[in-house]
């Protein structure tokens, strides 16, 4: 390992900026953060089919993307497109409201109809898991290019501009704009929405019962079906959220196969933190968006953004293999 980094460090084609990175730390933190509030809500939906189904669920990400088109042309519907519109506060947050709960109605029936389709009859007969995952890949795929075929073969839609950010406030010398308030204060009440969900109320402890042990929470009067259905729905619901605020990040980011880096990021996320664990997402989702972006201003190349998610991911692994909160959904406490 020592011989590695050693390697790694000499290599020519490597350069690392301290100079910037020093400079940009605290925006390189704080934009990381926005990304990272992203990752941890589509990742949430990851932990939560695996808490419950141990299932991976890869086509989780074009859940993600339908929510995306749906923002789109919700937000195209009231006159947003790739021209900034200023119109009053109030109204701009009622259009941004509206098109989120499209983007979440998509998603979550995208998710259901995921579910019913083709989940629903494999665990009927028993399959194998490997029959799950490779349903999933297929899944994911047909998604994909459903999307393709309907948008007359287009790679992307233009972009939609939702506003401009203003400075609200600063901190150590950085400006925090009202684009990045916005995604990562909606995203962590949505997540604090989500874990009390799961914690206190009464489908809630559904889904943490079945995730513990399916067959007893059946015999003791839960219906897993609609515990299974529900799962899938909350984590659809998220996606939705989660693609408003990509676009937010990202105005032209409607693309067929747009959501599957983010979904393998989210994914990673979800792993980083404890693959079944809500609270693992929200830290793995947050940590990775930091340290990819720590690692974009250290190496000077957008490029490394991936490579360096996975690495740390790969490195927190070594160490502790069940992720940083390793505790699986049904053994989860307040």
């Amino acid at each position: 390992m020592h011989h590695l980094i050693t390697y790694l460090a000499d290599a020519p084609w490597i350069t690392f900026n301290t100079g910037a990175f020093s400079d940009q730390f605290w925006a390189s933190t704080f934009d990381g953060l926005t990304y990272g509030s992203i990752y941890a809500l589509v990742a949430m939906g990851y932990t939560l089919v695996y808490g419950v189904l141990q299932l991976i669920n890869f086509a989780h990400s074009e859940v993600f993307i339908v929510g995306v088109y749906a923002t789109v042309f919700a937000l195209n519907a009231m006159g947003f497109g790739p021209s900034p519109v200023y119109p009053p506060m109030v109204v701009l947050i009622i259009d941004l409201l509206v098109a989120m709960v499209a983007a979440m109605i998509a998603s979550g029936l995208t998710a259901l109809i995921l579910e019913r389709v083709a989940y629903r009859p494999l665990r009927k007969r028993n399959a194998p898991r490997l029959v799950f995952l490779i349903t999933a890949i297929g899944a994911s795929f047909t998604i994909q290019y459903l999307i393709f075929v309907w948008r007359g073969g287009s790679n992307a839609e233009p972009a939609t501009i939702m506003f401009v950010p203003d400075p609200v406030f600063e901190v150590f010398s950085t400006i925090i704009d009202s684009q990045q308030l916005t995604i990562f204060i909606a995203a962590i009440v949505l997540m604090v929405v989500t874990d009390q969900f799961i914690n206190r109320t009464k489908f809630g402890r559904g889904i943490r019962a079945v995730a513990q042990d399916p067959d007893t929470a059946t015999l003791m009067g839960v219906n897993k079906e609609r515990v299974i259905m529900l799962t899938f729905v909350i984590g659809g619901v998220l996606a939705g959220a989660a693609a408003l605020f990509y676009l937010m990040k990202v105005p032209q980011g409607a693309s067929f196969n747009g959501g599957f880096v983010l979904g393998i990021k989210a994914f990673a996320a979800a792993v980083l933190g404890g693959i079944g664990n809500i609270r693992g997402a929200l830290l793995g989702g947050l940590l990775l968006g930091v340290v990819s972006n720590y690692g974009v201003t250290l190496l000077g190349n957008s490029s490394w953004t991936d490579v360096v998610a996975f690495v740390v991911l790969v490195v927190v692994l070594m160490v502790r293999p069940t992720g940083l909160l390793g505790e699986s959904l049904g053994k989860a406490r307040v």
